[in-house]
């Protein structure tokens, strides 16, 4: 099997995420309770830019065998952004703005999982042990986060906090679907640690939220952790897709 590489233009648009992700760290100004740096703006068009790579792979990978897995991809890279935009109550500027920001993250996951499901099959990668260990450890670290995070302490639960736990699930999964690839497929490994680098953007994310935990910079942190999460899921599924076309 070939070595996939990175075209001019895809390495462009990672120059172009990482100029946006982390300048913001260097032009942005302190909000009044220092808890982000980095200007909203330049967040989300971070974001974007992994959205407009997902589907630069996914039309060069067209008419090949692996073609409709990288547009799955590109689906959930989109449904991602669009979470970007609840969060940043872009579009529902209620408390509301957060269901519908894990509702779209959600969905976004499904189609990760999907792609990732349908990898293993297709490449021949469905080992029992490194498949479901990986899986069921993710899934078991996801619950518990979830219950100590998240539910523990609630005293009246709303529709948000058990909407959390298939949302903590749903991004398990990814992560335990991507690091049983990894374990039998090098190529796999960027997209694990990024599954695994979502999952930890998004329990900071719910212990600001749940339980009203914050540090310096915390807003920074969360898009430090989730910003290359999902640039390592496209650009892994990237390379990895086409080097197994």
């Amino acid at each position: 099997m070939r070595e996939a590489m990175f075209s001019p233009l895809s390495i462009l648009l990672l120059v172009v995420w990482a100029a946006l992700l982390f300048g913001g760290l260097i032009v942005g100004t302190p909000n009044s309770d220092m808890t982000a740096r980095m200007p909203q703006w330049m967040r989300l068009a971070s974001s974007v830019t992994l959205v407009a790579a997902a589907w630069v792979f996914a039309l060069e990978q067209r008419g090949t065998p692996n073609g409709d897995l990288m547009r799955l991809a590109a689906v959930g890279m989109t449904l991602g952004f669009i979470g970007d935009l609840f969060m940043a109550k872009l579009i529902i500027k209620s408390g509301e703005s957060v269901l519908g920001g894990m509702g779209a993250f959600g969905l976004g996951h499904v189609a990760y999982i999907a792609v990732l499901a349908m990898a293993a099959n297709r490449f021949g990668l469905t080992a029992s042990t490194p498949r479901w260990t990986a899986l069921g450890l993710t899934l078991v670290f996801g619950a518990v986060c979830w219950y100590v995070v998240v539910l523990r302490g609630a005293e009246s639960p709303s529709v948000m906090h058990w909407a959390a736990l298939p949302y903590a699930l749903l991004l398990s999964a990814t992560a335990g679907l991507a690091a049983g690839l990894a374990l039998q497929d090098a190529r796999f490994i960027p997209v694990a640690i990024g599954g695994l680098l979502f999952l930890t953007s998004d329990l900071i994310l719910a212990a600001q939220l749940f339980n009203q935990v914050t540090f310096p910079w915390i807003g920074d942190w969360i898009w430090l952790t989730y910003g290359p999460a999902q640039m390592l899921i496209v650009y892994g599924l990237g390379r990895a897709l086409a080097a197994r076309a």
